[in-house]
């Protein structure tokens, strides 16, 4: 199931990419509504059909879970969704054709899925990847997936792995390794997901996340905006993320009281320091723990007495009287680094 706290893509239903204005737009009206006569023995031009992407005509081909579906396997298993494991299954199809869309993953990769739920996603997900490991914490929900594939998808039933496991606390998976994480993940550890599945699996190249709206905004916000902070200074360590897009409550079962997001991240090196990523976080950590303060008075405490972290600062080219809300990681990077030098 998905991991706790948000509506999870897991249990719900896919939601495809927007079709193309031209695949979706009707014909225009014609001023006659008679049919020309053909000329004897001359062959008829068949219509002008354009074909589907790829990835869309895949899933297209694929029964992916609606609101009846997720409510009949949800009756089925005696599973009401929960608060405590964020239980909000994704109920729309399109939604989930546009997460995979956007994930942008090939036949090429295998993707780490945290909270697949009943199996939405991971149903669009099968059609377009080499492999899908499901990481699922409740116990009923991972028991039900493989046959809950195996019943809509059977051609694509051996790409998938379910992991019976909190993904907080996963430090390993068998190969091969994963190289993108797609998930729907639960809004009250969405942000400790990600981060940790970053550091413990350096294979992972992309990364494509539906989240609370306000938590994807401010794991993409830059420097110096209202929504930065820890989330993003730590986010940005490791990947450059952008807001992909943003999804409505309504596309869930039950629907959360509010609206989520699509963060997209590719990863990047970190920044060039002498310093440890465990060192830069500290620091980013006390920065933000006082945010209207100056980071003299904010960095006390981490680097010993107000002295010793002005002297910090100006080492690393800051001035003391910034708030941390104005740094780079790049620069809390240098801080940590001149701390210890």
């Amino acid at each position: 199931m998905p991991a706790p706290g948000s509506p999870t893509a897991a249990a719900g239903s896919p939601r495809a990419p927007t079709w193309p204005a031209a695949l979706s737009r009707s014909p225009s009206p014609t001023t006659s509504t008679t049919k020309p006569a053909s000329a004897p023995g001359v062959a008829q031009a068949p219509p002008d059909r354009r074909e589907l992407p790829p990835a869309l005509s895949r899933m297209a081909a694929v029964t992916l879970l609606g609101a009846a579906q997720i409510r009949a396997l949800a009756t089925e298993l005696g599973i009401r969704p929960t608060k405590s494991w964020g239980q909000n299954f994704v109920v729309d199809a399109n939604t989930v054709r546009k997460i995979v869309r956007l994930a942008e993953v090939t036949g090429d990769d295998h993707v780490v899925e945290v909270g697949p739920g009943l199996g939405s996603l991971t149903l669009a997900l099968l059609t377009e990847t080499a492999s899908v490991t499901a990481v699922e914490i409740d116990p009923v929900l991972a028991a039900r997936l493989p046959r809950t594939i195996g019943e809509f998808d059977p051609e694509h039933a051996d790409r998938l792995r379910v992991v019976a496991a909190d993904a907080l606390t996963l430090r390993e998976l068998p190969d091969p390794q994963p190289t993108a994480l797609v998930a729907n993940l639960p809004y009250n550890v969405s942000v400790p997901v990600v981060l940790s599945l970053l550091e413990h699996f350096p294979s992972i190249r992309r990364v494509l996340v539906m989240v609370q709206l306000e938590v994807a905004e401010r794991l993409a916000a830059a420097p110096g905006s209202k929504a930065y902070g820890v989330p993003s200074v730590k986010a940005a360590w490791y990947a450059d993320v952008r807001l992909a897009d943003r999804v409505g409550r309504t596309v869930f079962w039950p629907a959360p009281n509010v609206d989520s997001g699509l963060v997209a991240m590719t990863r990047r090196h970190p920044p060039v320091t002498t310093a440890t990523r465990r060192e830069v976080f500290a620091c980013i950590d006390a920065a933000f723990a006082q945010r209207r303060k100056t980071l003299r008075a904010a960095l006390a405490g981490w680097a010993g007495s107000a002295p010793a972290a002005e002297e910090a600062l100006r080492r690393a080219g800051i001035d003391p009287t910034w708030r941390g809300e104005r740094l780079s990681v790049e620069q809390f990077a240098a801080i940590a680094a001149a701390r210890i030098a």
